[in-house]
């Protein structure tokens, strides 16, 4: 994996991969970013969600269960005053939109989050990771 940054900026940066999708990365304008874009941290916990969701959406495609919406909201916190101020507990909502077998949809979190997910096995080392289910 190649990753690319370009400076834009005071603290903005471009960031992109080898197939040319690109992300904005900046600072906190209480330290002089501009505010245009993602901090790296909201991107770490934005890469858990899309991580997770493209398992849990795999798992159930394998099942022959397609959604007709499926949503995930993550409230994450970071240990104040820290140095570096690393995560210590994230909290994952799972929203789903038109499956029948609720059974199955928990299955899927489960094993994406315990087993399949990188990105929610490299956090687990320093955050507490929770999650919930809700179905309409």
């Amino acid at each position: 994996m190649i990753i690319e940054l370009i400076k834009k900026g005071n603290y903005h940066f471009e960031a992109s991969n080898e197939g040319g999708h690109t992300v904005s990365l900046d600072a906190s304008p209480a330290i002089g970013g501009e505010n245009k874009g993602a901090r790296p941290m909201e991107l770490l916990i934005m890469g858990l969600g899309g991580c997770s969701g493209i398992d849990v959406i795999s798992i159930l495609k394998k099942q022959k269960i397609e959604l007709e919406s499926f949503q995930i909201k993550i409230d994450a916190e970071r240990e104040p005053d820290a140095i570096p101020s690393l995560f210590k507990k994230i909290h994952m909502h799972f929203i789903f939109k038109g499956i029948a077998d609720k059974n199955k949809a928990e299955r899927a979190v489960a094993l994406s989050l315990e087993k399949y997910c990188s990105v929610a096995k490299t956090l687990e080392n320093t955050a507490e990771i929770t999650y919930e289910l809700k179905f309409e």
